[in-house]
């Protein structure tokens, strides 16, 4: 069964969307767009928001989110029990996402990072896998519910 990773963004993330879009599809990937499809000014909490549902109703494992800068979106996805949004700039951070903090959401900044270092971090992203070990305990923190 094939992989199926949700991907939005907000207007000033579209470009790089889409490109993220196409590497996610070559790569054999099944991929779930959610929006928004042009230059329009809309809201990005409505696009992290349809991210996190796809997320918490199954319908993806993982998700890519671009804004701007990275930043609001990932707030706003971040907002959500089901997800673990991290803002990416480079392949480190991409990996130590995966393997100390069990992400399932990588953000970018349209406007922040070039395309081919995106690329570069969502294939790390989608190659590591999350170390467990003394990590688990600290991302079972991150959930709402497991908190005290």
């Amino acid at each position: 069964m094939f992989e199926t990773v949700a991907i939005a963004s907000d207007h000033a993330g579209i470009e790089l969307k889409n490109l993220l879009k196409k590497e996610l599809s070559d790569a054999g990937l099944v991929v779930l767009d959610l929006g928004t499809e042009g230059s329009q000014s809309v809201d990005y909490p409505d696009f992290a928001d349809k991210l996190a549902h796809a997320i918490r109703d199954g319908k993806a494992r993982r998700g890519v989110l671009v804004c701007g800068s990275g930043i609001g979106i990932s707030i706003a996805a971040n907002r959500h029990p089901e997800v673990r949004a991290a803002l990416i700039h480079d392949a480190l951070g991409a990996r130590l996402s995966r393997q100390h903090n069990d992400a399932n959401v990588i953000c970018f900044g349209g406007r922040m990072i070039g395309p081919e270092v995106a690329r570069d971090c969502l294939k790390v992203f989608l190659a590591t896998e999350f170390e467990g070990g003394r990590h688990a305990g600290r991302v079972a923190k991150l959930t709402p519910s497991r908190r005290s």
